[in-house]
């Protein structure tokens, strides 16, 4: 286990400074008082020079520079999925926990690499999955946990958002296989992320893809899933519904209760309906909450597991293992779409 860093505000360093790293600053202001912004990276000069004139804080081209002069404790992944092996790999190297954003690789081996670089090093390596604190989920996973569905038959997850070619011409790296992923792995990756953590482990899945933007990846794709506890479940996503986002969405159909969490980005309970009742159902309209946001509100309290785990006072939420369970199940469905035939998990033994 990593010594715990105490007595003192952790270092951080933000590593890439374009859409998600708003997310970011915002969590790190919110724990001001465990955490201090130590430096900035970003390949692209205008966008660093404004990051790091915000910010106050020193700003890098290169990250190996950073981890040289600035001696961070925490380095944040907000950069394009295809570069957080080597960056993640690099950080670790210098002693530094890793937190990364999703999906943790676009690569199965590379995902494993992280994993192995930031066990050998003696580091943390956090994958960010903040989907998972929105108070909504919260109460699902209680209720599955519990076990009040009894045995689960159906379980459903439409992703439902719209990204129009200009949402992919903004940078090179958006919509290729080898930075980005498509719309399973990079826009619906944390429902993806529900079917293990709510769920349980996947036995097999089946998928089919289509593209219809300008773009190496998918932007529309289906996937049939068979858990190991025997329940069947299906994913509907695609990046093409007009004119906006219209609807994220997971339905739990058991024997003893149904449940469906529905609005933009799973933030409105619309059914929930148990055989038997527990005190915290009346929690579920507290529950729901407002957003225009798909990211959801979850980053400063992921950000709270993080400082407790490096102070040694909590165990990650979502370590690079948990955060290959995702990755593993991407893999799979991308598999099965290419080769048009059913991939039993695991990948390997």
């Amino acid at each position: 286990m990593p010594s715990p860093i105490t007595k003192r505000k952790l270092r951080i360093a933000i590593v890439g400074c374009g859409r998600i790293a708003k997310n970011h600053f915002g969590a790190i202001d919110k724990h001001a008082e465990d955490l201090e912004l130590c430096a900035l990276c970003d390949i692209h000069p205008e966008r660093l020079k404004a990051a790091a004139d915000s910010s106050g804080v020193p700003g890098y081209r290169h990250l190996r520079d950073l981890l040289t002069n600035e001696q961070p404790d925490l380095v944040a992944l907000c950069t394009p999925s295809g570069l957080h092996a080597e960056q993640a790999i690099a950080a670790a190297r210098h002693g530094v926990h890793v937190m990364t954003e999703k999906p943790m690789a676009t690569r199965w081996q590379d995902g494993v690499r992280m994993v192995k670089a930031c066990d050998e090093a003696g580091v943390h390596l956090f994958v960010v999955k903040q989907n998972r604190r929105n108070a909504t989920l919260q109460l699902l996973k209680r209720a599955v946990d519990e076990k009040r569905f009894g045995r689960i038959h159906l379980v459903h997850l439409n992703v439902f958002w719209s990204r129009p070619q200009e949402y992919y011409d903004q940078a090179k790296w958006r919509g290729t296989w080898e930075f980005d992923g498509g719309a399973f792995m990079n826009q619906a990756s944390h429902y993806v992320d529900l079917l293990d953590w709510l769920i349980g482990p996947v036995e097999k899945v089946q998928a089919m893809v289509s593209t219809t933007r300008d773009i190496e990846v998918e932007d529309t794709g289906v996937l049939n899933v068979r858990w190991r506890n025997g329940a069947l479940g299906s994913m509907s996503v695609t990046m093409l519904t007009y004119p906006k986002n219209l609807e994220g969405s997971i339905t739990i159909l058991g024997e003893q209760g149904s449940v469906r969490v529905g609005g933009v980005a799973v933030n409105d309970i619309q059914l929930w309906d148990f055989a038997e009742p527990r005190d915290y159902d009346e929690q579920i309209k507290a529950a729901n909450y407002e957003t225009t946001s798909v990211y959801g509100f979850g980053h400063p309290l992921y950000y709270k597991n993080v400082i407790d785990s490096l102070r040694g006072e909590a165990e990650p939420d979502t370590d690079g293992r948990e955060g290959l369970k995702s990755l593993e199940l991407l893999i799979a469905a991308y598999l099965s779409a290419r080769d048009g035939g059913t991939v039993s998990l695991p990948l390997e033994y």
